[in-house]
């Protein structure tokens, strides 16, 4: 690793490196996931660049998802084999990426100058930052049928007491107050993984000490209100008949049709459901799990992947050139042009379209009060396998939440082990 990473330093010391083609042209490779909305965020963001600098031409590549991309990802850039530019997870998945070893280091550069400040901690390492957003944020908390709230005169709760006088008066009106989807296993994190802002607005320190093994969700009172939320949605029988063997697309029909009124649920479900039940872009909103301070009111985000340079680039001013673009209001109208946005841009100056979704336009409204925090997994690479598994015993009365929250401490500990983690 340390011959590769002087080789690229070598290569990429002065200037962009490579020769320009005969027609005076230079061409960039740029690495993406296969994923529809990536892929079709990519384009966007390559054809508007290429027409705006018709002397720098893009060619894309597409790599699987998952743990398969993420070792082609790293096997390309540890045999100096990676493209000019690509596309990879931010928060602590870029750690195992080693960027000091293998990134362009942006700090300072004026490629950053339009990315928004709090956005940078999860490109970022030891202080230095590599990447710049791609794509938006997503938002994690309470999708809610606003046709329900004005019918009922609710206001959108900001305290967890609000929340559940909320509920009480939705059923008592005979409407569903929260769905559940347990048959999905992964809709079930939502209460305690969307409740991360509470739990740093509490412990600005959570994520360093949980990270350290000197934080646990059991003995700390904020971490463990997300186990105490889902038992007792489940304990005053809001829930809907049948959680247990419901899927995700079947709460986010009830939801959007005003069968119930509530959905734990991130904002990314609503964007491909438009097409088809075009209600879900105006009936839907969204507001942050409340904690207990209506003063400290905020969202937890889930925050857009990041755009990188290896350091074995050989076209290191083109693939910046791209990089700003890409960290541009033109980047991101271009993107809005093709991809309905799910939540807020991370870029200055950034506008959601008019006709943006409501939960998308309800999220901005955070990023622009400064009431937003990453969820965990972007700031703490302790993340164990088993969450879906205890919260769906949680959330359904079986496992008590404070045991549920001291399973899954226990959980936590093998993978931490495993990246070799100090404390643990």
């Amino acid at each position: 690793m340390a011959v590769l990473a002087t080789a690229a330093l070598t290569s990429c010391g002065s200037g962009s490196g490579a020769e320009p083609a005969a027609d005076g042209t230079t061409t960039l490779t740029f690495l993406v996931d296969n994923g529809a909305g990536t892929v079709n965020t990519a384009k966007a963001l390559t054809d508007a660049f290429m027409k705006a600098n018709p002397k720098i031409k893009i060619e894309t590549e597409t790599r699987p998802g998952g743990s398969e991309g993420d070792n082609i990802v790293k096997t390309r850039l540890s045999t100096g084999d990676m493209t000019d530019v690509f596309w990879y997870n931010s928060g602590s998945l870029l750690q195992a990426l080693n960027p000091a070893q293998t990134l362009v280091d942006l700090t300072g550069d004026p490629v950053l100058q339009n990315v928004q400040k709090d956005f940078l901690p999860v490109v970022s390492q030891a202080g230095k930052a590599y990447g710049v957003p791609g794509g938006t944020a997503l938002g994690g908390g309470i999708l809610y049928n606003r046709k329900i709230y004005d019918k009922l005169s609710l206001q959108v709760p900001k305290t967890w007491a609000e929340f559940m006088a909320n509920n009480d008066k939705i059923k008592a009106a005979g409407i569903t107050p929260m769905i559940g989807t347990f048959k999905d296993t992964w809709t079930s994190q939502l209460l305690v993984l969307g409740d991360f802002y509470n739990v740093q607005s509490a412990d600005a320190s959570f994520a360093q000490n949980y990270t350290a093994n000197k934080a646990k969700f059991a003995t700390s009172p904020a971490a463990l209100a997300g186990f105490q939320h889902l038992a007792e949605v489940h304990a005053k029988g809001y829930l809907n008949k049948g959680f247990g063997s419901a899927t995700n697309d079947q709460g986010m029909k009830m939801l959007i049709e005003g069968e119930g009124a509530h959905y734990p649920m991130l904002s990314a479900t609503l964007p491909p459901l438009v097409a088809t039940m075009p209600q879900a872009a105006t009936d839907v909103g969204f507001f942050a799990i409340p904690g207990t301070d209506a003063a400290k009111n905020g969202a937890t985000l889930w925050e857009p992947a990041g755009v990188y340079i290896p350091k074995t680039t050989k076209n290191l001013d083109a693939a910046k050139k791209f990089l700003a673009f890409i960290a541009s209001t033109a980047g991101a109208d271009a993107v809005s042009k093709v991809v309905q946005p799910s939540g807020p841009y991370r870029i200055q100056g950034a506008k959601l379209p008019d006709d943006a979704i409501q939960v998308a336009k309800d999220l901005q409204v955070y990023v622009d009060q400064g009431a937003t925090a990453p969820a965990l997994e972007f700031v703490s690479p302790v993340k164990g396998p088993s969450l879906e598994q205890i919260t769906v015993a949680v959330g359904s009365g079986l496992t008590p939440p404070a045991e549920g929250a001291a399973q899954y401490d226990k959980d936590v500990e093998k993978q931490a082990q495993q990246l070799g983690l100090a404390g643990w």
